[in-house]
């Protein structure tokens, strides 16, 4: 059965708790895969800079040109270029905007833990930004979603190699997942 056909079966609450759990399991794969990969803890946590300047400019700045690009997108070009089997509708419409801040911290803070924190830092940007583009395998049939999501994992990626700078992807993923949700919930 595929992936959104399994979706639509579920309840919003049992979405939730299934996105939940598995961004869990990335989170936990990020810790252990730390203590493998890095000498010492210290290496990790040097990864984060509480600098403003780089998250305003490449977190948020940049995130809302990526997401002013996606709703133009989504008003322009035929609605089944964009449509990812009804995931990303079904995951935020009838979410509290509560529900959705949770959903959108968690997914940041999990993926970027594991994708730029670990996998980036130990097999470098390429590596680490195709592996982001094959989790979200929803994606990879649609030409048009293929290829944003290839832009925003190298995009992500690139931040993090400029900034060196974990705070600037998370900031980043999590605008763009919690203001593109809060588009979604409202949209009609």
């Amino acid at each position: 059965m595929k992936q959104a056909e399994l979706i639509k079966q579920m309840s919003d609450k049992e979405l939730k708790n299934q996105l939940l759990l598995s961004q869990s399991i990335f989170f936990l794969l990020s810790i252990i895969l730390s203590f493998i990969f890095f000498d010492h803890l210290f290496d990790w946590f040097s990864l984060f800079s509480f600098n403003i300047r780089e998250i305003l400019i490449y977190g948020v700045a940049t995130s809302l040109v990526l997401i002013i690009i996606e709703i133009i997108l989504d008003k322009t070009v035929p609605k089944s270029w964009l449509d990812d089997g009804g995931i990303n509708e079904k995951v935020f419409k009838n979410q509290s905007v509560a529900n959705i801040f949770i959903i959108a911290l968690v997914v940041a803070i999990s993926e970027e833990f594991l994708f730029r924190g670990v996998i980036q830092v130990t097999f470098g940007y390429i590596f680490a930004s195709s592996l982001f583009v094959v989790v979200h395998i929803r994606y990879l049939k649609k030409p048009v979603l293929l290829l944003f999501i290839i832009i925003t994992s190298f995009l992500i990626g690139y931040i993090f190699e400029v900034t060196q700078n974990l705070f600037v992807p998370i900031i980043f993923h999590f605008l763009v997942d919690f203001l593109l949700g809060i588009y979604i919930k409202m949209k009609k």
